[in-house]
């Protein structure tokens, strides 16, 4: 973990709540990390691999996704009660559609909302990953996650290491290898974020509302692209 740096989480350009919102309605390729740069197809299977191996095994288990887009991350979990929630389902058929065919066959029901229209129901795993940068109180959003813990469970985020990613790009945006990954290396203008962290602040704000009890980072330690974090409930 010491590759991990301290900084600040700046707000990252005050009008892309309206673009969220917009691009949410969007249809993504079925495979949209494949046509992507070798990193990034490298660092988005190792995110998927992390977020499997934290969420352990969850057969009959209840197991929520905040955020869950087309379903890339539940499928990973055939043998759980899944719920998928997503505000995008309401605006997107096609988005929709996607998620249904993904999950065909699973034990899996599709709500349309943010995280206080489950208010009330407890989950024995939550999956929140890529998208508490997107929303307007990630805090807030924490806090509900938490509420929706059931005892003993446990949760899963992960989120982008913007600031590692920016000085990155500030190195490369010039050579060759620049040229050649351009926006689509971290998202650029049409991934627009609210919030962004380094894997430290972001633990910090985690440990608010959770126990933070395993850390890594994709695609590896020593570069730390994405951070993915298992919390627990906070004891009472």
């Amino acid at each position: 973990m010491a590759s991990w740096q301290d900084g600040e989480h700046p707000m990252i350009d005050l009008e892309a709540e309206a673009r969220n919102d917009r691009l949410a309605a969007e249809p993504r390729e079925e495979d949209g990390y494949e046509g992507a740069p070798f990193l990034v197809r490298v660092t988005e299977r190792r995110r998927l691999s992390i977020i499997r191996e934290m969420t352990r095994p969850t057969a009959g288990l209840s197991v929520l996704e905040v955020g869950s887009g087309e379903g890339e991350v539940l499928r990973m979990f055939p043998d759980a009660r899944l719920t998928a929630l997503d505000v995008s389902l309401n605006v997107s058929n096609a988005r929709r559609e996607v998620a249904r065919q993904k999950l065909t066959g699973f034990d899996a029901r599709f709500v349309t909302g943010e995280v206080e229209a489950l208010a009330g129901e407890r989950f024995d795993r939550i999956i929140c990953t890529e998208v508490l940068e997107h929303v307007a109180d990630p805090e807030a959003t924490l806090a509900a996650v938490a509420r929706l813990l059931a005892p003993g469970g446990a949760a899963v985020f992960t989120v982008p290491n913007d600031p590692l990613m920016l000085r990155l790009w500030r190195v490369v945006r010039f050579t060759p290898l620049g040229w050649i990954l351009g926006r689509r290396m971290w998202g650029g203008s049409e991934d627009p974020r609210l919030h962004a962290w380094t894997p430290r602040t972001f633990e910090d704000l985690l440990e608010r509302h959770f126990r933070v009890v395993e850390r890594h980072a994709a695609p590896m330690e020593a570069l730390p692209i994405r951070a993915c974090f298992r919390c627990l409930p906070r004891r009472r």
